[in-house]
């Protein structure tokens, strides 16, 4: 009896763990036992994968043919192992013989009629089987260039399961037939527009609060009538962040691709994220009744998660807790869970009150008190706290609209300081985990680098309760963002005094 080994992995979040699929052929009534855990689409596969093999004019073994996904206890998802169990098959069947000894991964979904579908995942698959000592892999047509991200591995592509033996056994295969799409709908990835702050007419404190948040990693929390450009500035600052180092710009792009988009080469840019008030906690934390993948959150990764109308998200905040102190979020299911990096830049947008006009002078505000403290309510006070920078928006003079007005900074020049106060936090935080300001912890703010003697401001606001612990450790690590900014090397007063009056909503004197 034979009992060939074949690969595939297995992914559990953008973690990968290499899968040996193994068949035994024998007596009995001719049907397939696949074991190892499979879930619901992957136990699907054995009507899928005979039938392609039928349709390749291969033989299928008569009797009972068993398939084994190794380690058993590791629960396995998705339609990705179809060609390495349909190849692991025909081998025990004889029909199949390797010329080569050299472990092969194979990736790929199969249609009845033989074709090899496309498959999310790709990236961190082939992450993980390098990182598992893999040379070689055989992945959709179309898919090789995502595959070819990772060095290390040899990549082909198969368009149909008769290219796929072809490969195995020696024959090369120099024009592969295109792989049919993935059978989940694809992945809808931003469309590469990205607006330029010189579009934004006035709104110069609001500027100064987004390069900061930018310079830093902070979060921001905007709030101001309706119509008043929160939305717009908020939608800018991709623009003024840096491109993504090597390792976060693998990151992102596994993820991106565990999401289903196809890849042609590593995501460099940011990414931005602005779901919908009506998205489910599901699509908001990652998730789902099956395969569990990321949500908005984790595709926000390194990037920016922007919510509009924040109140109207209501309890579904209270879960961003966890990936706003910890930059993961952990999935978890009865019979397996995953973790998503989720390190964002969170920026939230809200009006005043239903209507939008509470307390704005020269408006009348038509919602009752309690309508206006219900709806202000609906923003938890530990959400509130984990916010960097709060700002209140006014509306723009008039004066500001006249034609010939001066064109406004753009985007590009911002971004050169940015980048400048970014190297100068990266030399500073040089041998620790982190690398910016936002991201460093309490407790090294306070001991490791050097503050003003003097933090009296600080104390005070701590004890009137306008302040909280982790509060003082947001107004430090603002300050740090602000001396970056002016080229300094020592935080002062007066970048204390600035910091305070930034996460306080003041932006009277911090510019």
């Amino acid at each position: 009896m034979v009992r060939p080994r074949v690969w595939s992995v297995a992914l559990s979040g953008i973690d990968g763990f290499p899968v040996e699929v193994e068949a035994a052929t024998g007596g009995g009534l001719p049907r397939v036992q696949l074991v190892g855990l499979p879930d619901a689409a992957l136990s699907e596969a054995k009507a899928r994968v005979r039938a392609a093999v039928l349709a390749t004019g291969l033989e299928w073994p008569p009797g009972l043919v068993t398939i084994n996904l190794s380690p058993a206890s590791l629960p396995k998802g998705g339609t990705h192992y179809d060609v390495a169990v349909a190849v692991a098959a025909l081998i025990a069947q004889r029909e199949v013989e390797l010329v080569s000894s050299v472990r092969t991964v194979l990736i790929g979904e199969l249609s009845l009629d033989g074709r090899i579908r496309k498959v999310r995942g790709v990236l961190p698959a082939m992450l993980a089987a390098a990182k598992a000592g893999f040379e070689r892999a055989i992945v959709p047509a179309g898919q090789q260039d995502e595959a070819a991200l990772v060095p290390g591995v040899t990549v082909w592509g198969a368009g149909r399961l008769a290219e796929v033996i072809d490969l195995l056994t020696g024959k090369p295969v120099t024009n592969p037939t295109e792989a049919a799409d993935a059978s989940s709908p694809p992945f809808d990835g931003p469309d590469g527009f990205a607006p330029d702050l010189s579009e934004v007419i006035g709104h110069e404190d609001g500027k100064f609060a987004l390069e900061v948040a930018a310079a830093g990693r902070h979060h921001l929390f905007l709030h101001g009538a309706p119509g008043v450009g929160k939305t717009m500035l908020a939608a800018r600052l991709p623009s003024i962040l840096p491109d993504l180092d090597e390792e976060e710009a693998v990151e992102v792009s596994a993820v991106h691709s565990l999401a289903g988009r196809q890849l042609t080469g590593l995501i460099v840019r940011p990414p931005y994220a602005d779901p919908h008030h009506s998205v489910t906690p599901v699509a908001l934390v990652g998730g789902g009744t099956g395969e569990l993948r990321p949500g908005a959150i984790s595709l926000a990764h390194r990037g920016v998660l922007f919510l509009d109308e924040c109140p109207d998200f209501g309890t579904k905040l209270d879960a961003l807790r966890t990936p706003l102190e910890k930059g993961t979020i952990t999935v978890s299911r009865a019979r397996h869970s995953a973790t998503f990096p989720a390190r964002f830049q969170l920026v939230l947008a809200a009006n005043p009150c239903p209507c939008g006009r509470h307390g704005l002078a020269g408006m009348d505000c038509t919602c009752d008190p309690l309508k206006v403290r219900r709806y202000q309510e609906r923003l938890s006070g530990p959400i509130l706290d984990r916010i960097d920078i709060k700002h209140q928006m006014s509306s723009v003079n008039r004066v500001l609209m006249e034609v010939g007005s001066e064109a406004a900074e753009p985007s590009s020049a911002v971004l050169q300081r940015v980048v400048a106060a970014r190297d100068r936090q990266r030399r500073r935080l040089a041998g620790t985990p982190w690398t910016t300001n936002g991201e460093v912890a309490g407790s090294y703010l306070r001991q490791q680098l050097p503050l003003p003697s003097d933090l009296g401001v600080l104390n005070t606001a701590l004890q009137r309760g306008t302040l909280s612990a982790r509060g003082v450790d947001k107004v430090l690590r603002l300050a740090w963002t602000l001396a970056d900014l002016s080229g300094r090397d020592r935080v002062g007063e007066r970048e204390v005094r600035a910091a305070l009056q930034l996460r306080q909503g003041d932006m009277r004197g911090a510019a």
